[in-house]
């Protein structure tokens, strides 16, 4: 099959979708693929390397798109892209289309089989495509919040671990899956205390137990719970997720009154839409924002600010995926592969996951039916 590796477009995105040595089993393997000049530059791997591995390098963007039958990419196609997909293409990559209608029915237009890593999940409800991105994305938060709470960057002027006689910044993180614990795991690590909500009493276990003797509370999700949590909070997290599907708002615009001014609300759910009535996506340039007095930190692509250890991640996991839908093809690839079956959002103008179709209101598809 020919793969195609184009360069990210998206602003501040250095990630790129493969490595050199991942390029080096598919070449292997008997697959042909093409990379776009400096395409992993960002990320620290130049074009002689991907050549050394078999890659092809190509000087277009467009032209990537028109040699492959497969583009494997990081983030979803911007609207530039739109014209350059094709009927019964493949693209792999992080799609969130449940967080713009828009973005959906460009890409129905276009009849590309659109696999998302952020639904390709087993049988036992792991999601791991989307887990290495949500784990560097836990671990950030609360470094990236840490830094607009101090007076330079933000307004409330704390410091986060406190000193002897002061007491620490309270973080509350909402949601504790992959993006969840990890930032649980740094936040304590940075002398924090936590509150922790998540509405499975399983996960709140979890929790207790794997920090156990930190200074971590954990509450069940309901809403006096959380607005309790809210008035203590100098920094709130959001992690919450429903795969495929936009993410549930579970901060109002009336609850940011409860909040203490300047405090910083980290939205990880952003990619699917954010948790926050208030959040909108924002960029690395320009990260900010503020509403009511408290700070929204909304960066769509928070892994992207450390492109070496994100791509390196990111191709640890997805890599045996390209390597068996290259092999067989995405039909029978999803056929023999349940996981990669619910990967598959969009194919040949039709809704094909259930949670897209239900945030648009739109009609099913199941792929049996395709």
């Amino acid at each position: 099959m020919k793969i195609g590796i184009p360069k990210e477009i998206k602003t501040n995105e250095e990630r790129v979708s493969l490595t050199p040595g991942a390029v080096q089993r598919l070449t292997s393997e008997g697959h042909e693929v093409f990379v776009e000049k400096s395409a992993g530059l960002g990320a620290g791997y130049t074009d002689e390397e991907y050549a050394a591995q078999g890659a092809k390098i190509v000087n277009s963007h467009e032209e990537i798109f028109e040699i492959s039958e497969m583009i494997v990419k990081v983030k979803e196609p911007l609207e530039s892209e739109y014209h350059l997909l094709r009927e019964g293409q493949i693209l792999f990559t992080y799609l969130h289309l449940a967080a713009s209608r828009e973005l959906t029915e460009a890409i129905l237009k276009t009849g590309v089989i659109g696999i998302a890593y952020e639904t390709v999940q087993t049988p036992d409800g792991d999601l791991p495509l989307l887990a290495p991105m949500s784990e560097i994305a836990g671990r950030m938060a609360p470094m990236v919040a840490n830094q607009y709470l101090m007076k330079p960057h933000g307004k409330r002027g704390v410091l986060i671990c406190g000193v002897p006689g002061v007491p620490e910044a309270q973080v509350t993180i909402i949601g504790l899956g992959h993006v969840g614990l990890n930032a649980a795991r740094i936040a304590l690590g940075l002398g924090a205390r936590v509150t922790a909500i998540d509405k499975n009493p399983a996960k709140l276990r979890y929790a207790q137990d794997l920090f156990r003797g930190a200074n971590l509370t954990t509450m069940s999700s309901d809403p006096q719970n959380l607005k309790q949590a809210l008035k203590y909070s100098d920094i709130v997290i959001l992690s919450v997720l429903t795969p495929g599907a936009k993410a549930p708002i579970v901060i109002t615009r009336d609850m940011l009154k409860l909040m203490k001014p300047g405090s910083v609300i980290v939205d990880v759910s952003i990619d699917q839409g954010g948790a926050a009535e208030t959040s909108k996506p924002t960029t690395h340039i320009d990260p900010v924002y503020e509403v009511d007095g408290i700070i929204h930190y909304c960066v769509a692509n928070m892994p992207g600010a450390v492109p070496r250890t994100s791509t390196r991640a990111l191709t640890m996991v997805t890599i045996d995926y390209v390597s068996e839908l290259a092999a067989k093809g995405w039909k029978r690839a999803v056929l023999e592969n349940q996981a990669l079956a619910r990967g598959v959002n969009v194919a040949y103008g039709y809704v094909t996951h259930p949670a897209v179709a239900q945030t648009f209101n739109m009609e099913y598809t199941p792929l049996n039916r395709i």
